[in-house]
């Protein structure tokens, strides 16, 4: 069984990051990435997604994130920056490497299986992100509708929906992304559980402090974190603001049910009952932690979250999640590598 100090598990700007941080500090490492190629989950971004509609890349420890022309897509603009890191930078990563199981081994160590054979490590980095679990919430009659359904993590792009009509379900920044953008070719409804929050003031340092603060409060309490992202008010962008004066934006509560042709609102509250037409659902709902590999551990809490101090998982302070909870950001992505690499270090000289 290969022996090594520590397995970093994913190879997007958490995995990264934490990486770099191992390297500088001689820390012996290796990196697994279940993807065929550099740049963690934004290589399977929809193609119609530019970079000027991207929010907030920071750039990776060591080397600037040179904008590149706002027309270009990110599925191909940012997996090049990540390349051209992992070989500046010297990241040996090996790929594509599945990751199957962690369970506890002999002495102190971790056993880190996967589809490439078997590592003996002294502490994992879980960078695994969300992009492979997406999250679908389950409705009355849903296998019964005859149109298509599909989540934002399989969106084509618009043009194959030109003449439909499609329901979004979802009010972060990927529903309303991808709304906009299908309003231009098809017939569009726009469904959420709460209403929306937009924000008018500018996302400013204190803001993001406590946008992170409620995350973080929630995983140091052993609950399912939510993400940054969903956890942060929507911003009026110009495009946006187009939108609203179109009537894109017009937002409905949440269907009760799904028929064999469409979505279907019970009378409640003095409304009385309705149902759409509809072609497509278009879930855009979110994702969860990527961590079932990690389920032999039996990290999680009664609640189904998974209690941490930082970075460290609080029973198995060989585990480090990055890119999970607070740290699921790019800057943040970036803080919490440094972050966990500091805390190995300390563990490692035990």
């Amino acid at each position: 069984m290969e022996q090594r100090d520590v397995v970093v598990v994913g190879a997007g700007q958490a995995g990264l990051s934490s990486a770099w941080s191992l390297r500088r500090q001689g820390v012996d490492h290796v990196v697994l990435d279940q993807n065929p190629g550099p740049g963690g989950a934004w290589q399977h971004r929809w193609p119609s997604l530019s970079m000027q509609r991207v929010h907030g890349i920071f750039g990776l420890p060591g080397m600037r994130f040179s904008t590149p022309s706002p027309s270009e897509r990110a599925s191909t603009a940012v997996p090049a920056y990540f390349a051209r890191y992992e070989r500046s930078v010297g990241i040996d990563v090996r790929r594509p490497v599945t990751v199957t199981a962690v369970r506890p081994g002999p002495g102190r160590r971790l056993v880190v299986e996967s589809d490439a054979g078997t590592i003996a490590a002294r502490a994992v980095v879980n960078a695994t992100g969300t992009w492979t679990h997406p999250f679908w919430p389950r409705y009355p009659g849903q296998e019964t509708f005859a149109g298509r359904q599909l989540h934002a993590v399989d969106y084509p792009g618009p043009e194959g929906f030109a003449g439909q009509r499609v329901v979004v379900v979802g009010g972060g920044a990927t529903g309303i992304q991808l709304l906009v953008e299908l309003a231009e070719v098809a017939e569009t409804t726009w469904v959420t559980r709460r209403p929306p929050v937009f924000r008018e003031e500018p996302f400013d340092q204190e803001y993001g402090r406590e946008v992170i603060a409620r995350v973080d409060e929630r995983v140091r309490a052993g609950q399912p974190p939510e993400s940054v992202v969903s956890a942060t008010d929507l911003v009026w962008t110009p495009e946006l603001v187009v939108a609203r004066e179109k009537g894109i934006l017009r937002r409905e509560p949440v269907f009760d049910r799904l028929d064999a042709d469409g979505v279907v609102w019970e009378a409640r509250d003095g409304r009385p009952a309705r149902r759409l037409d509809a072609d497509v659902v278009l879930w855009c709902t979110g994702w969860r932690a990527a961590l079932s590999h990690l389920a032999p551990l039996q990290l999680r809490e009664p609640g189904g979250g998974i209690r941490m101090d930082g970075t460290r998982v609080v029973v198995d302070p060989r585990v480090h999640l990055v890119g999970y909870g607070p740290s699921a950001s790019t800057v943040g992505a970036n803080r919490a590598g440094r972050t966990a690499v500091r805390e190995i270090r300390e563990l490692l000289a035990a």
